[in-house]
């Protein structure tokens, strides 16, 4: 361990979800298993996407986005603890942490934005239904992902540069498998009250507004599907969010039991284990939620694959 003049040191130890040797066999398996159901399962619903003409529409945009997302907010974490446990280390560099946590945050927020991008669609898709294809045009499709893309890299630009002004005097133990943000502010040696104070300040507006967005456009749909008529207009109405909403609703309940094991004291293992459901199980049963019930993403699979 290298201990520099400004006492910012050179590593960083991952401590993982287990200490037991005998596990590591299991846990490297678990989550190559899982690493490559998450990558094939996006990549297969994007390429699905790209090639029918019938899925080019504001919808299928947006998923084939979050399905990208998906396999890079992954990527981001599990090749570096799989590479870990397979040559038995704990170390990451500093350099190598930082851009861990700056892409994580990047991908974490571009989530959270296309989430709420898809939910603004089905709103329009239901409740104005003939200014549809007005409304949601490729211009204002295009240009909300741009600004999801614009502020994302802000924020985790702003929230690395932050780190570098901290001091750690100590070898730092990470408990967790991953840099996270908020382990990594409570190893530092230096005053962090700034940057306490950035992310939870990120954390509410970045996660906050969208989550605001998605729930206001539910409440407008609900209302909408109420005013029909029939019972097989409120079930086709209701099904065309029903993916949606399925993973909108793991996407912030694994966030809500993250944040619930972090505010226990001494509880970083339950934290570690908890941020597993959103950092690997969600983008994995994403490609699954939204091609078991939807007819035109099973059909392009079958044109794709057959």
């Amino acid at each position: 361990m290298v201990l520099n003049n400004d006492t910012r040191i050179s590593e960083f130890l991952l401590l993982g979800l287990s200490k037991e040797s005998e596990l590591q066999p299991l846990i490297f398996g678990l989550f190559l298993s899982m690493y490559m159901i998450t990558v094939f399962g996006n990549l297969l619903i994007i390429l699905a996407i790209i090639s029918d003409s019938h899925l080019h529409t504001p919808m299928y945009f947006f998923l084939a986005n979050l399905s990208f997302v998906d396999i890079c907010f992954t990527s981001t974490t599990i090749p570096k603890m799989l590479l870990n446990v397979q040559v038995k280390s704990k170390v990451i560099t500093y350099k190598g942490c930082i851009t861990q946590i700056y892409f994580y945050t990047l991908f974490g927020v571009l989530d959270d934005f296309i989430l709420s991008a898809m939910a603004y669609d089905r709103y329009v898709a239901i409740c104005h239904p003939l200014h549809y294809s007005v409304i949601m045009n490729p211009r204002l499709c295009g240009l909300l992902i741009l600004v999801s893309w614009i502020i994302g890299v802000l924020n985790s630009l702003l929230q690395s540069l932050m780190i570098l002004r901290l001091s750690f005097c100590t070898v730092l133990e990470i408990p967790h498998f991953f840099c996270e943000l908020n382990q990594i502010l409570l190893g530092a040696c230096s005053e962090t009250f700034l940057n306490n104070t950035m992310m939870y300040f990120a954390t509410v507006l970045l996660g906050g507004g969208p989550l605001a967005g998605i729930l206001y456009s539910y409440t407008k749909i609900v209302s909408s599907i109420r005013g029909i008529s029939s019972a097989q207009g409120k079930y086709k109405a209701f099904s065309t969010c029903a993916s949606h909403l399925s993973v909108v609703s793991l996407f912030y309940f694994t966030i809500l039991g993250v944040s619930l094991s972090s505010a226990v004291p001494n509880s970083s293992q339950s934290s570690a284990i908890a941020s597993v459901l959103y950092t690997v199980v969600t983008p994995m049963l994403n490609p699954f939620i939204y091609s078991l019930r939807n007819k035109d993403i099973k059909r392009a699979l079958r044109r794709l694959v057959g």
